[in-house]
């Protein structure tokens, strides 16, 4: 009897002491490159099928975004949202490029403050967006999918920048980088598609993030149903500033609407 008891009790220990690193490899290891594919259905009878991504911060490791492009394709969207930071450095940006130029449906984007800060040329990837099919949305929009979507890209905000404008009899889709901007908005939007925050990339369950960035406010991860309209918050794809997710994959969103 003593024996199993002792038995019990080494067992119950080793796994206290294991489960730190186990939970330390899983951080650091599995998390970082495992792909979540997110659904998300805001009508009974939606009309269209697409695909956001976000904070790719692409760093040279061509593996794992070429893992995104493919995964992309193989959902076959009607057409692709990234809601900003392709990169940090610009020397990753021609790679970055090359591989996202892979994507087989129309991909529309916004820049991340990571874009900004690593004073790229947009030039490039306004030529890789457009090879799809798509643009590069710096404070524009786009009618598509036959008529039927307005599609705004902001980038920045501020008193001299005018709000967007809403097209009526069609859905009025925005693309921001930062969550916190769906606050500066009036009219009402069918959707909003925002990044910046990566989940937190540490979440405790029952509790949420430890720490999220600047502009993102209480919208860290998920749907929110805001005074302008539902706002979704994508999980992002890379990390900042330290290679670790616990409790928040890297996330490709599928959305009908």
């Amino acid at each position: 009897m003593k024996s199993k008891r002792f038995s019990r009790r080494r067992f119950i220990l080793a796994a206290l002491l294991a489960a730190p690193a186990a939970i330390a490899g899983d951080a650091r290891w599995l998390e970082l490159q495992w792909l979540k594919i997110r659904r998300l259905r805001l009508s009974n009878k939606p009309a269209h099928r697409f695909v956001q991504f976000s904070d790719l911060h692409h760093k040279g490791d061509r593996a794992h975004t070429q893992s995104v492009v493919d995964t992309i394709n193989s959902l076959s969207p009607e057409f692709v949202c990234f809601t900003g930071d392709i990169i940090e450095e610009g020397k990753f940006l021609p790679e970055a490029l090359e591989v996202l130029a892979g994507i087989k449906a129309p991909m529309y984007g916004i820049p991340g403050n990571h874009d900004y800060w690593s004073k790229v040329p947009f030039e490039s990837i306004s030529k890789c967006f457009a090879s799809t099919g798509g643009a590069w949305l710096v404070d524009e929009e786009r009618i598509i999918a036959g008529g039927k979507i307005n599609l705004i890209g902001v980038a920045t905000l501020g008193p001299h920048r005018p709000l967007p404008s809403l097209n009526t009899g069609m859905k009025n889709i925005l693309l921001i980088h930062y969550p916190a901007w769906a606050k500066a908005f009036h009219e009402k939007f069918d959707l909003m598609l925002a990044g910046h925050s990566h989940g937190g990339q540490v979440r405790i369950p029952f509790y949420g993030p430890i720490m999220v960035p600047f502009l993102v406010d209480e919208y860290d991860l998920g749907l929110y149903h805001t005074k302008v309209g539902p706002l979704y918050v994508n999980a992002g794809i890379g990390w900042f500033p330290y290679p670790i997710r616990f409790n928040c994959r890297p996330e490709i969103t599928v959305i009908e609407i």
